[in-house]
């Protein structure tokens, strides 16, 4: 396996932390094999990104036979669109390096947790297009080809978690046209790429009606959608087990510890050729 770590300069100054995993590194294994990709992009309110949803996430699909990636993006004082921008230039990254890495171009998924969620779906959505061709960008080059999201911020409006988009617009929070352009449900059309979702149902953090639009705008868009819902569990559970439990015993929730298998079915299924 390849490891690699780099970094990624925000338009701000800032710095991001790009990792990847990469399982084929050696012409000796199958020279012309490559693999279907995933981008993990962990939460934290935009203020700053959890361990739990980074690497432990990477491996539960570097162990189902996907190279993975992570993504590190810049978070408050930061404000958008920088950590859009880190995102656009990480999907890039990966499929110039296609070859090297052993990656399939056209079978990257990008999943995203939390805040981290809003990120994905941004990037994966038509909602910024606009915003990353004016950084030089090509939206449909670096738009991914599925979109998985763990407990979404999805929406701006009165059932936002607020303080994501807080962070993210800074002095911008509260104008309205700004607000509107980062609300995902508000757009989502025929270049959403496939979408899998889970949410608990009691989340007290980022109400699970965030996923509910989400799941009520593919609908009527046509975007094929795999949601589930969860009875039990708060927000941002991660794994939902020991491995990404906090203080030992805060976070294991068996009724959810289903959901990466649910996701790697629904990745083969997505990208069967």
């Amino acid at each position: 396996m390849q490891y690699f770590e780099d970094e990624i300069a925000g338009i701000d100054g800032s710095r991001a932390k790009f990792v990847g995993y990469c399982l084929d590194n050696s012409e000796e294994i199958v020279p012309d094999r490559v693999r279907p990709s995933v981008l993990v992009i962990p939460g934290g309110g935009y203020e700053m990104t959890s361990d739990r949803e980074a690497e432990p996430i990477a491996m539960q699909f570097l162990a189902a036979g996907f190279n993975a990636f992570v993504l590190r993006y810049s978070v408050k004082p930061s404000v958008f669109p920088v950590a859009l921008l880190e995102a656009a230039e990480a999907m890039k990254r990966i499929r110039d390096h296609a070859a090297e890495w052993h990656v399939d171009a056209d079978a990257i998924a990008v999943i995203g947790f939390s805040a981290g969620g809003h990120l994905a779906a941004n990037l994966a959505t038509s909602a910024s297009d606009d915003v990353i061709a004016a950084h030089g960008y090509d939206p449909d080059g670096v738009r991914p080809n599925a979109l998985m999201l763990s407990y979404p911020v999805i929406t701006s409006g009165p059932l936002a978690h607020r303080g994501s988009f807080d962070a993210l617009l800074g002095e911008k929070k509260d104008d309205k046209e700004a607000l509107d352009a980062v609300s995902i449900e508000k757009h989502i059309d025929a270049k959403t790429p496939p979408v899998f979702v889970w949410h608990t149902l009691p989340d007290g953090c980022v109400p699970c009606e965030n996923t509910l639009m989400l799941i009520d705008a593919c609908k009527k868009a046509g975007v094929s959608i795999e949601a589930h819902l969860f009875p039990e569990g708060g927000h941002g559970l991660a794994l939902g087990n020991a491995e990404t439990a906090w203080q030992g015993v805060n976070g294991i929730e068996p009724c959810v510890q289903v959901w990466p298998k649910l996701a790697i079915a629904w990745m083969h299924r997505t990208f069967a050729k």
